[in-house]
């Protein structure tokens, strides 16, 4: 039988429990119930209501949330894709992932990291097929060694069934040899090096994005030597995580915004003008006399602490590419293919400068409040093209609370992986 996210409150309650190291007993009389009624609970035999939940939580010293829903929304997500990935065998038990993944979360996460592995090999696989099919380098270094080749050929053919040639004339044709030998070589060893280099570009990811993506999951979009004041160029170089210089170049850039972005918008300040206003951009924006969206790309780069929530962040240009990702965990940002579009994000590019604010109800049951805004660089020159790009910033939030004044969104990941069967916006058929 099937288990629903709701119904696995009470494994996550005895998980919780048996981490903190306390005895049902100890936990019972503290909120107030019996053991007995505790164990029917935590073997998912009884519903538990909010109240009696907020209880439970504050007694184990967590949210919620993380009790009602679980923290596995990205896990989740991620085993949706691996089932996506393999459409042509028959279909996983996909209305039992959520009791795989809280069951076995070693052997879930197993799983996803292999196919995020997976995702980037054949990602890179396509990359340098394409590559292969279409770079001039490689063809003309193809053309260039099948050419010598053919000239070596001719020249040993004509050494071999003509014994009798003069020394002189027989001179020439071991000279003849020797230099297309001679360069033969040289092009297969400028061939072996494009090769090598452009398979060391794709090693830490698909495309230079990818390798922002890494750079920025590394550092958790905090970086304190910028915050310091210190030098963008002296972090980017040697990174592991930007094996080229066009990875190099996306990260040099991203991290001169964050410089900019800090310098108007100081950390220690920044934070206790946040813990006033809720962190709310539009009053942080005001406080502070910055644009918005530096304000929202601050909120995604805030370092994890304990008395402020943890803030998603995506960036996108006015094709709807994604230029940076910072995920959460209730809130999985896809690495391949589009997005949701529904994500306030998006709906940000249709209406630029005007701010954006809604309510994401995910499908896991997630809720997040998020904010977005679309600007326009102005052309460097008269008739040149406009430029636009969209930054969005997300946190989560009880999906009991008040959703505030903006409106709710049913949204996704990704139409591939999305249950919603009505979606208006559904562009393929979902594989759940």
């Amino acid at each position: 039988m099937a288990t629903t996210r709701g119904q696995l409150t009470g494994s996550r309650i005895r998980a919780r429990r048996q981490e903190a190291g306390l005895r049902q007993g100890a936990l019972a009389r503290e909120v107030g119930i019996s053991p007995s009624y505790l164990n029917l609970i935590e073997h998912n035999r009884r519903r538990i209501g909010g109240q009696l939940l907020g209880k439970i939580a504050a007694a184990l010293g967590t949210d919620r949330a993380s009790l009602a829903e679980g923290a596995e929304a990205a896990l989740i997500g991620a085993l949706q894709v691996a089932a996506a990935r393999d459409a042509g065998t028959p279909a996983p038990d996909l209305d039992r992932l959520e009791e795989f993944a809280g069951r076995f979360p070693g052997w879930a996460g197993l799983i996803a990291r292999q196919q995020d592995r997976i995702g980037a090999h054949e990602e890179t696989i396509a990359a340098l097929s394409d590559r292969l099919a279409h770079d001039p380098f490689l063809a003309d270094t193809m053309h260039e060694a099948l050419n010598t080749a053919s000239a070596i050929r001719a020249t040993a053919s004509i050494l071999a069934r003509t014994p009798d040639l003069e020394p002189a004339r027989r001179g020439r044709f071991h000279t003849n040899l020797f230099q297309d030998a001679q360069r033969l070589a040289e092009t297969m060893a400028a061939l072996v090096t494009w090769l090598n280099r452009a398979g060391d570009a794709r090693a830490a990811g698909a495309t230079p994005t990818d390798a922002l993506a890494e750079f920025v999951a590394a550092h958790d979009n905090h970086f304190p030597t910028i915050e310091a004041g210190g030098d963008p160029a002296a972090l980017v170089a040697g990174d592991p995580h930007l094996p080229d210089n066009a990875a190099r170049a996306l990260a040099l850039a991203w991290l001169r915004r964050v410089a900019e972005d800090a310098r108007a918008l100081p950390l220690d300040r920044f934070v206790a003008r946040g813990r006033v206003t809720g962190f709310d951009p539009a009053a942080l924006a005001a406080d502070f006399g910055a644009p918005l969206d530096a304000v929202l790309r601050r909120l995604g780069g805030l370092p994890a602490g304990p008395h402020w929530p943890a803030f998603g962040l995506a960036i996108c240009d006015g094709s709807g590419t994604l230029l940076l990702r910072k995920p959460l965990p209730a809130f999985p940002l896809p690495r391949y293919g589009a997005a949701c579009p529904l994500w306030p994000l998006f709906q940000a590019l249709l209406r630029p400068g005007m701010p954006v604010a809604a309510t994401i109800d995910m499908p896991e049951g997630a809720r997040l409040v998020a904010h977005a805004l679309c600007t326009l660089a102005a052309p460097a020159d008269f008739g040149g093209p406009q430029r636009a790009e969209a930054v969005m910033c997300v946190r989560r939030v009880d999906a009991a609370a008040d959703d505030g004044p903006q409106p709710v969104v049913p949204a996704g990941t990704s139409c591939r992986v999305c249950p919603r069967p009505a979606c208006p916006a559904r562009r393929e058929p979902a594989l759940i």
